[in-house]
């Protein structure tokens, strides 16, 4: 089986293919054009050679790129929504839009992990290093001494090694956690990791965030593609990739079978805030439905972005006042009964 692209590769893809069926150039001669300037050898090059073919031979667009199998499902869903209604060009376009912000929020989320990872490291290797040299140092200078200050000094020892001791069991608990997380992540067992992060509310608001950005841009590209409202909701609660906001999608589509829009079905179930509600009923109603959920695409994505900042921006002070305070206890520790002694001599 084909690797699948990345984000940035689709979004490259869709554009420049998007541009080309703009400029009156046929798909079979853009996949042709975009082979031959691709010859890395790398997945796209591969999989526009099979695709080109196909083309040549008569199939549609969507039909080719999913025998490739190096593109994501819902880009191939809306490809195919895109053929069927005619508005191809518009539908490439806004799937290079939509792939290129998902490239941008897994690269906030990916630093969002990588800072606090690394700062787990860094105080690791710090406790390592007090328990091991430091601490055993001043160990072996108060067994060299006699009397009631050193035989007191033992004391702030006992304490440094317990506080250092703690400190590093919980940064080791939390690395291990976090490498436990990237692990299930990576080998296609994230429901067990989201599971877990559902259950902190920081987490659990970022996922329900990027789970109803990924709804309404589906949802503005199927109905930009010319299908019904109901069918176009049906198909993109399969790409909110998060179960909890799904229920409530199914809710929206239960009440929406009674008769109902989605702009009321998602006021009444509460599915957005009371103004985004407020906001795309207004926007139905005024037969500007599309432009309204673009516009709350945009705002999820922003309010998205702002919730990793957010939670990055505690996590990193929260995690270099651990390594300063531990670091800074310890060595007060083993440091007090010295000044001890050299004011004691003085």
């Amino acid at each position: 089986m084909s690797r699948k692209l990345d984000n940035l590769g689709v979004s490259a893809f869709c554009e420049s293919m998007a541009m080309m069926i703009q400029s009156g150039i046929q798909t079979d001669e853009a996949a042709a054009l975009l082979y031959s300037g691709h010859k890395d050898g790398g997945t796209l090059e591969q999989g526009l050679l099979g695709m080109k073919n196909g083309l040549e031979e008569g199939k549609s667009l969507s039909a080719v790129m999913e025998e490739s199998g190096i593109f994501p499902h819902y880009c191939l869903q809306m490809i195919k929504a895109g053929e069927q209604s005619g508005r191809l060009e518009d539908v490439l376009f806004r799937l290079s839009r939509y792939y290129t912000e998902q490239k941008t929020l897994t690269d906030k989320l990916k630093n969002a992990i990588t800072y606090p990872a690394a700062m787990l490291i860094l105080i690791i290797a710090v406790l390592i290093v007090m328990l091991t040299m430091v601490l055993p140092a001043f160990t072996d200078v108060y067994n060299n001494m006699t009397g009631s200050l050193a035989a007191s000094s033992y004391r702030y020892i006992r304490l440094a090694y317990v506080f250092s001791w703690a400190a590093l069991a919980v940064m080791v608990i939390l690395a291990g956690a976090l490498l436990a997380g990237l692990i299930l992540w990576n080998t296609g067992r994230k429901e067990i990791v989201e599971k877990v992060l559902r259950r902190i509310p920081a987490t659990n608001a970022i996922l329900e965030n990027m789970g109803m950005f990924r709804f309404t841009s589906a949802l503005s590209t199927f109905l930009a593609s010319g299908e019904m409202q109901d069918i176009a909701v049906q198909d993109s609660i399969a790409m909110t990739d998060c179960a909890p906001l799904e229920e409530k999608l199914k809710k929206c589509l239960s009440y929406m079978e009674e008769g109902h829009s989605f702009s009321q079905a998602a006021y009444e179930e509460e599915l957005f805030e009371p103004v985004y509600g407020r906001m795309l009923l207004a926007g139905e109603r005024s037969g500007n439905m599309e432009n309204v959920l673009a516009r709350l695409t945009g705002l999820l994505e922003e309010n998205c972005q702002n919730l990793v900042d957010r939670l990055v921006g505690v996590v990193d002070p929260l995690l270099s006042g651990v390594l300063m305070v531990t670091v800074g206890l310890s060595l007060l520790s083993v440091m007090l009964p010295l000044i001890g002694m050299m004011n004691s001599v003085g």
